[in-house]
């Protein structure tokens, strides 16, 4: 996907800006090359450096991945254990370049799954870059859109049968303050790579009225310019939001 070049960030769009991207097409492209899934991954890596670097010139404010759904524990032993050795390595490597460009980094999902060492590698870098406002990060791990809905579910019952909620004060603002997400702006735009045009379980409450981009270019060269193409599209678009 190219597009005529985007202009730095000038200051005059909205304060909030927030691009949440599925990052898909490693192993497409991968295979194409006859590489192992492996070195897709590894690319797609330096993809994700990229798009951080260039997120803020480009006027992003928030930035959300999609790095590993809570449905990609099927996939073969073999190659969640390079994944896993490929998380260890960007958080490792990274949040020096995280704390001193400005990017806070979050993460969400559920962390009972990773190893020790990876947990504390994810709070490290969270309490490392918490100061930071340049651009928020968040990289989604062990996550799965229905499975954060029912979680906030889960908790509005518990505090139902504790008595310290009123059934009927229950409404969208206090599920939503339940999600994992809950002090992030909903997603303006969400960009799928590799041309597939699925949502993928991927924040489906905080989507409902995102634009969605789907590119086809594959997540390992996804470029700067594909980023900004994206906003670009985004930007033609007028939105409603179910008005006229």
């Amino acid at each position: 996907m190219q597009a005529d070049p985007v202009p730095l960030f000038d200051g005059s769009a909205p304060s909030s800006f927030h691009v949440a991207i599925i990052m898909d097409g490693n192993g497409r492209w991968a295979h194409a090359r006859g590489l192992p899934r492996t070195a897709g991954h590894k690319r797609g890596a330096e993809s994700v450096r990229r798009v951080v670097e260039a997120a803020p010139e480009l006027g992003i404010s928030h930035l959300t991945l999609f790095g590993f759904s809570s449905e990609n524990w099927k996939r073969p032993e073999g190659e969640i254990s390079d994944l896993m050795g490929l998380l260890r390595l960007y958080l490792r490597n990274e949040i020096r370049d995280l704390k001193r460009n400005g990017v806070r980094l979050r993460v969400i999902g559920r962390r009972e799954r990773f190893s020790r060492d990876i947990v504390a590698l994810i709070e490290d870098g969270e309490s490392d870059t918490r100061e930071n406002d340049r651009l928020h990060l968040t990289i989604a791990l062990n996550y799965g859109g229905r499975q954060e809905i029912a979680d906030a579910a889960r908790a509005l019952a518990r505090e139902v049968a504790a008595g310290r909620l009123d059934p009927e004060a229950i409404d969208e603002e206090a599920l939503g303050r339940r999600l994992l997400t809950d002090d992030l702006p909903d997603p303006d735009v969400l960009v799928r790579t590799s041309g597939e045009q699925r949502i993928s379980n991927f924040l489906l409450w905080q989507i409902a009225y995102s634009e969605l981009v789907f590119s086809p270019v594959l997540w390992p060269e996804f470029s700067r310019d594909d980023l900004a193409a994206a906003v670009a599209d985004f930007h033609q678009r007028e939105r409603r939001f179910g008005g006229v």
